[in-house]
């Protein structure tokens, strides 16, 4: 058999902290988007790149988002 190589992992930066962003606004939905699968689901920190701080305010800014009807539960 075969062993799989590891491939190194790809350094990700936080764009909110490059952007020195310290709030993230709930009606701001073309940035909030971008988190968002086609499925309407809030993308893992390992495939967005974004820090652990700022990926908590991201998923509280989603909700409110969604509660406020600016942005979809679900995308069918």
């Amino acid at each position: 058999m075969q062993q799989r190589q590891a491939q190194a992992p790809v350094k990700h930066h936080c764009f909110f902290c490059q952007a020195n962003v310290r709030e993230i606004n709930y009606k701001d939905t073309n940035t909030l988007r971008r988190y968002l699968s086609s499925f309407g689901k809030i993308v893992p920190r390992r495939r967005s790149g974004v820090c652990s701080w700022h990926q908590r305010k991201l998923a509280i800014a989603i909700k409110r988002g969604r509660f406020m009807a600016l942005l979809p539960y679900v995308v069918r």
